[in-house]
């Protein structure tokens, strides 16, 4: 199995549990958003936004900067590959699985002719 920094994954994958957090990366994907961009579309709090806001930058999804008194924030997709690596042992695996059993049903198919 793939060992990864589990301290770094497991913030990742803490970070990405969230729906907001997710929509949150999802605009960032596209360019920097600044905070209230960002809050724009989600149903809370500016307050509520920083607080996720927060998290993804302690998973290290995202990095904010200060510009005046804007804040901008962008995406750093880095976190995202490293969680892909640790992922793709199960593709992988699961993959394996299935190509045995879709074996195993074409199999009984030509059986049964």
């Amino acid at each position: 199995m793939v060992e990864r920094d589990g301290n770094t994954l497991d913030r990742v994958f803490h970070a990405l549990a969230d729906p907001s957090r997710r929509a949150i990366l999802g605009q960032l994907a596209s360019g920097e958003r600044t905070v209230s961009e960002l809050a724009e579309p989600l149903p809370m709090s500016l307050a509520a936004v920083s607080k996720h806001i927060q998290v993804l930058e302690q998973s290290g999804l995202i990095q904010r900067s200060v510009q005046w008194r804007t804040h901008v924030c962008s995406l750093n997709a880095k976190p995202l590959a490293e969680a892909q690596k640790w992922l793709s042992f199960y593709e992988i695996f699961w993959n394996e699985r299935f190509d045995a059993l879709e074996d195993l049903f074409r199999a009984k198919k030509k059986n049964k002719k």
